[in-house]
C-alpha cells in the first residue's frame, strides 16, 4: 500500500513538474517542433501553401515596375503562376495561360511570377515578349516568394479566392482544360 501511494505521489509530482517546465518555456521537443508558450501543443514550423488555408502573404514588383501584393481579402480571385524561362513545361504552358487570362481577365487576377534567382531578369523578359505574356509578370529575385510557397517544381499554379483562401494548388504541367475548370469553379464561388 505504502509502495503504491508514494509511486502515485510520484507520478502526479512529475506530470506537475512537467506542466510547470512547459509554463517556464524551459520545455523541450526534440522532434524539432516548437512547443505554444503556456499550452504544451506542438505546432509546426513549416508554413506554405495548403489547399484550405490562407495563402502566404507577399509584395513583388512587376517587370514594368508596379507593386503587387496577394494576401488577405482581394477583389477578384488569383491565378498565382510560379515559372522560369528554361524550363520546358512553363514554355509548353505559356499559350495556354494566355488564352486563359484573355477569357478571365476581368473576373480574375493572373500574376505570372519568375522565379528569377533560377533564372535571370533578361531571359524572363524575352520569354514574356517570345510569349505575348500580357497578364503581369512579377520578379522573385532572391527566389522569397518560391520559398514561402515551398515550391518544388516549374511550373508551379496557385489558385487563390477572394478572401485570401487556397482553393487548388497543382504542380507541375496540367492540360489547359483542367486548369479552366478550376478557374470556373474558383470564380464561381
Amino acid at each position: 500500500m505504502k509502495k503504491s501511494v508514494l509511486v502515485l505521489i510520484l507520478g502526479i509530482g512529475l506530470i506537475c513538474f512537467g506542466a510547470w517546465q512547459n509554463q517556464m518555456g524551459k520545455a523541450k521537443d526534440t522532434s524539432g517542433r516548437k512547443l505554444a508558450s503556456g499550452t504544451g501543443a506542438v505546432l509546426p514550423t513549416e508554413t506554405g501553401p495548403q489547399v484550405g488555408k490562407l495563402a502566404p502573404s507577399f509584395s513583388l514588383t512587376s517587370t514594368n515596375g508596379a507593386a503587387y501584393q496577394v494576401g488577405g481579402k482581394q477583389n477578384k480571385p488569383i491565378f498565382i503562376n510560379f515559372w522560369a524561362s528554361w524550363c520546358d513545361p512553363c514554355q509548353a504552358e505559356a499559350p495556354d495561360l494566355v488564352k486563359l487570362y484573355a477569357k478571365y481577365k476581368d473576373r480574375m487576377e493572373m500574376l505570372s511570377v519568375n522565379v528569377t534567382s533560377y533564372d535571370s531578369e533578361d531571359k524572363a523578359k524575352a520569354f514574356v515578349k517570345e510569349y505575348s505574356l500580357v497578364n503581369p509578370v512579377l520578379l522573385d529575385e532572391k527566389g522569397d516568394v518560391f520559398k514561402l510557397y515551398n515550391g518544388i517544381a516549374f511550373p508551379t499554379n496557385v489558385l487563390v479566392d477572394k478572401n485570401g483562401v487556397i482553393r487548388e494548388l497543382f504542380i507541375g504541367l496540367r492540360p489547359p482544360k483542367d486548369l479552366e475548370q478550376a478557374i470556373e469553379k474558383l470564380i464561381g464561388e
